[in-house]
């Protein structure tokens, strides 16, 4: 079992800056991705960006590519996601997750990662 809890959500000017963070606790192998993903109100829920437990294999999507920054600290079992030049469209529940699957590739599909957080509301203003 994985339990994954988030932080560092909150209110934001657009072009500033948020750093999320993804404590894990549990069984984690260098093989898990860890991913973040983001629910608007009215949408779905959608791939933020990902990376194997290892550090290699980030991903982004296109929308954020450039913008945020996935990483780990290994010592303190914990995901990062820094988000710069926030837009409002980044408004969103953040949401840590983790995809248990030995062969450790990096996949976009929600459904394909098994432990979840319980999200940490990130809101950007004008």
């Amino acid at each position: 079992q994985v339990q994954l809890v988030e932080s560092g959500g909150g209110l934001a000017q657009a072009g500033g800056s948020l750093r999320l963070s993804c404590a894990a606790s549990g069984r984690i192998f260098t093989s898990y991705v860890m991913g973040w993903f983001r629910q608007a109100p009215g949408k779905e829920r959608e791939f933020v960006a990902a990376m194997r437990w290892s550090g290699s294999s980030t991903v982004y999507a296109d929308s954020v590519k450039g913008r945020f920054t996935i990483s780990r600290d290994n010592a303190k079992n914990t995901v990062y996601l820094q988000m710069n030049s926030l837009k409002l469209e980044d408004t969103a529940v953040y949401y840590c997750a983790a995809d248990s699957s030995p062969y450790g590739r990096v996949v976009m599909a929600a459904s394909r990662y098994d432990y979840w957080g319980q999200g940490t509301q990130v809101t950007v203003s004008s």
